[in-house]
């Protein structure tokens, strides 16, 4: 992994295509009202009789201020009272999930998402967590994976400590810039020192490992501007990093109408951003996971990696992908089996579901053999960057280029661009090509034609 990426400029402008980001497939563009809360609870049912474990994510809505690039689903408020009848409702919601699963189903990861999770003061997070150990089976000797998302705006030494007493060890911290003509642009003012006290309480807690989320691409960045950002990150020592390409889509996302699209770095100066970026981040021993992800190599996700068991779901890259998920709150995706369900994303419609005692399942899928198989051929290629056809044949009863045999021109003409190295066992993705992986994936997504492109960032 020595040689994980190879910057090639001409292959870049090439294949630097709108596409989707994996973390499903099919993907959410592909669920369908068709499923409902009776799907739900046969997956359900099928989990605890084999006694799968669990990857719980809860989604918090609420945040205090608005961050003009932010695609979340959020709910922008000062009113923390807001907080309490969606907590009502999400224990509602726990208590109606729980019972369908056995206590024997251990809770291997917990994630709480937004909005921002310290949106809830700490009597509520005492609360809600009270009311997941009552109903799920949570590990209590620290060897589960429970992290949290902190905005080091809404969080301190105090909040930091609470948290580590009901169980999380791990913290992802958006920072995205610090810049403050950046921060200005994008209604986010955020200090270093700031982001400086949280890391710090996380380190003397004896958190386990600690995210920083960057964004390349906001207005009024530049090459120069983001290198320093980068190196004051790296000063920081996070265990990973994720960042990110910022994808200005005004028309579907409101608050982004408020970014000057006049501001925003050119294509140029953006490939420029990330070809700095990862100059730097190897050069200080971070290596690159795939898509936007980094980590030292002594963290979990590049051990597992290299032993070729990293996967990949809706939490991004990730040790557990075989454990069931199962999403919580507003707009919270479950991936139980085959089956994909997604709770509404509108508050009130979720909230108003509940009161009614009904889970809130708006839409989902559940994935037929095709969808499987190429389910599990995206998975090799965008976690291990390499795909062993015999075990694709031996899982799926398949002969592999007889099944895939109308793509084998599009991966030819890859191989022959230097992305991918192509035979009759194996696809393996070249330095040249990683961090174009989402474009070798969208070869075998059999969905894209039918979708607008639109819809998706681009690779970088």
């Amino acid at each position: 992994m020595l040689d994980a990426i190879r910057w090639d400029t001409d292959l870049i402008r090439r294949y630097d295509l709108a596409g989707p980001r994996y973390t499903s497939y099919p993907t959410a563009v592909q669920f369908n009202s068709q499923v409902g809360t009776f799907d739900l609870f046969h997956a359900l049912r099928d989990s605890r009789k084999a006694l799968r474990p669990l990857s719980l994510y809860v989604h918090v809505p609420f945040c205090a201020n608005i961050c003009y690039y932010c695609a979340c689903n959020k709910v922008i408020t000062k009113d923390r009272g807001r907080a309490q009848p969606y907590l009502q409702r999400l224990e509602q919601e726990i208590q109606l999930i729980a019972c369908h699963l056995e206590p024997a189903q251990k809770v291997e990861q917990l994630h709480f998402g937004g909005g921002t999770p310290t949106f809830l003061s700490h009597d509520e997070l005492r609360q809600l967590m009270a009311h997941l150990r009552k109903h799920f089976n949570l590990l209590d000797d620290d060897s589960g994976d429970y992290g949290i998302e902190i905005d080091p705006r809404e969080a301190d030494w105090s909040t930091m400590g609470l948290l580590r007493e009901l169980g999380f060890n791990r913290v992802s911290i958006g920072l995205q810039d610090l810049d403050p003509a950046v921060q200005r642009a994008v209604n986010r003012l955020q200090s270093l020192e700031e982001t400086r006290a949280v890391i710090d309480a996380a380190r003397t807690l004896q958190f386990r490992s600690i995210n920083i989320d960057l964004i390349y691409g906001l207005p009024k960045q530049t090459p120069e501007n983001f290198a320093r950002t980068v190196e004051e990150v790296i000063s920081l020592q996070p265990d990973r990093l994720s960042v990110f390409n910022y994808a200005h889509l005004p028309e579907r996302f409101m608050p982004q109408r408020r970014i000057n699209s006049n501001e925003l770095p050119s294509p140029a100066q953006k490939l420029e951003m990330l070809q700095r970026t990862i100059e730097q981040l190897t050069a200080a021993g971070y290596r690159y996971i795939g898509m936007d992800h980094f980590a030292l190599p002594d963290d979990e996700l590049a051990i597992a990696q290299e032993e070729q068991t990293l996967q990949r779901n809706f939490q991004g890259y990730t040790t557990h992908g075989h454990c069931d998920l199962i999403g919580l709150g507003v707009s919270a995706i479950s991936q139980i089996g085959d089956l994909y369900c997604q709770n509404s994303s509108d508050l009130n419609q979720y909230q108003n579901s509940l009161a009614a005692a009904q889970l809130a399942t708006s839409r989902g899928l559940v994935c037929n053999a095709d969808d499987r198989l190429r389910r599990a051929v995206i998975q090799q290629l965008i976690c291990n960057f390499s795909l062993e056809f015999a075990e694709i044949e031996q899982a799926f009863n398949v002969d592999f280029q007889g099944y895939f045999g109308a793509l084998w021109p599009q991966l030819q003409d890859m191989a022959n661009d230097g992305l991918i190295t192509l035979d009759r066992e194996r696809i393996e993705v070249l330095p040249a090509g990683r961090l174009l992986v989402r474009s070798v994936c969208m070869v075998f997504d059999a969905y894209l034609e039918q979708q607008n492109r639109q819809r998706f960032s681009r690779v970088i």
